[in-house]
């Protein structure tokens, strides 16, 4: 009689435990940032990730870090915090992506990101050192493609460039500003 009673008492005690983790999970509180759609449900979230795409030959094509991920199965999209987003290209030096935000849908097909946004990449045999900043921008890592029409800054060890809107082919290392672009000429310091 004792020994059930204590048993009853114990799965009494863990069943409360479990639930009230579960009421923890279900309750927590996301940033208002990251969505603001009440009738969307996150199916899954991820912290701490450091998630690698590997292509078809067996090369890294993209290398997602983050503290924190939520992904919403109605619209298949994918909500990060503080991304910093690696994208490998035919050149040896990979495009590093920044911001405060983004959003991923459609899988990993197009990311939207916003917030203090730096793109950047070191030089390499191709291309020299670049650094672009700005509010918004939208990549297609599948394409290699980022645009935005924002203003960018796009800094070089010679050169910084303003302008209004951008297309950059980022497997070429091209960048295309689409208006109101301005340049200044920075003489190396030797």
């Amino acid at each position: 009689m004792i020994l059930s009673f204590k048993n009853s008492i114990i799965s009494l005690v863990m069943v409360f435990t479990v639930g009230l983790c579960l009421w923890s999970i279900f309750d927590a509180k996301y940033p208002a940032e990251v969505s603001t759609d009440t009738t969307h449900h996150p199916d899954a979230f991820m912290e701490n990730v450091v998630a690698t795409i590997i292509n078809k030959e067996g090369n890294p094509s993209l290398k997602v870090e983050s503290p924190k991920m939520i992904h919403y199965a109605e619209d298949d999209t994918t909500y990060i915090e503080t991304p910093h987003i690696t994208l490998y290209r035919q050149s040896p030096e990979p495009w590093h992506i920044n911001s405060a935000y983004a959003k991923a849908t459609q899988g990993l097909d197009k990311i939207y990101f916003w917030d203090n946004v730096v793109i950047h990449h070191v030089s390499d045999s191709a291309n020299p050192t670049t650094t672009m900043t700005t509010t918004t921008l939208t990549v297609f890592p599948n394409k290699q493609i980022a645009q935005t029409d924002k203003n960018v800054t796009v800094t070089q060890p010679s050169a910084i460039l303003h302008g209004l809107g951008m297309l950059a082919n980022l497997n070429e290392g091209t960048v295309q500003l689409l208006s109101k672009a301005q340049g200044e000429y920075v003489p190396n310091a030797s």
